[in-house]
């Protein structure tokens, strides 16, 4: 039997969602739920897909629940910090981990492969379009739980560049696409009904 080497996905939904004002992961896109359209992007891609949300989630019954380790919400490292511990005390688990935040619906299909192909060592590989990083859409190695966990220990350490860059990382380039007004951020997230609306129109145009 060939091993699978492709990583486990956690979607990161444990955000207040503030500029919405309501849980982004539940959004209805098209004629589905946002994460679980994350979801389906990821799941070609990936050995398996978590959704890092507090217990009793509405979608914990469509997607694996991963909750955080730490009370206090810190935002979304806590969930890349609940996706590394837990595979870095699995025996014989993999060595990275991808997050991604459960409100970019339009991942590129071959985003987990260019990821995977730039890693050098315990580089943290984080995905970018247009020069702009995007550092949830990453690939973590799973060694940085010990680390990661003591870093959160300090309430000023939330910014999730400030983390990076303490360790080595690498970035990787994708395109963007033509949508109906104009170019596309792959990594495009939806955070107003603004934002919504425009990936209404992306999903109507039919090209993602």
């Amino acid at each position: 039997m060939t091993q699978d080497t492709r990583p486990p996905a956690v979607i990161l939904a444990g955000g207040l969602s503030r500029r919405m004002g309501r849980d982004k992961a539940e959004l209805i896109l098209g004629t589905t739920p946002l994460a679980l359209r994350v979801a389906d992007r990821l799941r070609p891609q990936t050995s398996a897909v978590y959704l890092n949300a507090s217990e009793g989630h509405p979608l914990a019954a469509r997607l694996p629940l991963l909750q955080d380790t730490r009370p206090d919400r810190p935002g979304p490292l806590a969930g890349v910090l609940a996706g590394v511990k837990l595979f870095a005390e699995l025996p014989g688990g993999p060595t990275h981990i991808l997050t991604t935040p459960c409100d970019n619906p339009f991942l590129p299909c071959d985003l987990v492969r260019r990821l995977q192909d730039g890693v050098r060592g315990d580089a943290i590989m984080l995905a970018a379009c247009n020069g702009r990083n995007h550092p949830i859409t990453a690939l973590w190695p799973v060694t940085l739980a010990e680390d990661l966990d003591r870093w959160l220990d300090d309430p000023d350490h939330r910014r999730v560049f400030d983390f990076v860059a303490r360790h080595p990382n690498e970035t990787v380039e994708f395109a963007s696409f033509e949508g109906p007004f104009g170019p596309v951020d792959p990594f495009f997230n939806i955070n107003t009904p603004e934002d919504l609306a425009m990936a209404e129109a992306i999903i109507e145009q039919g090209t993602v």
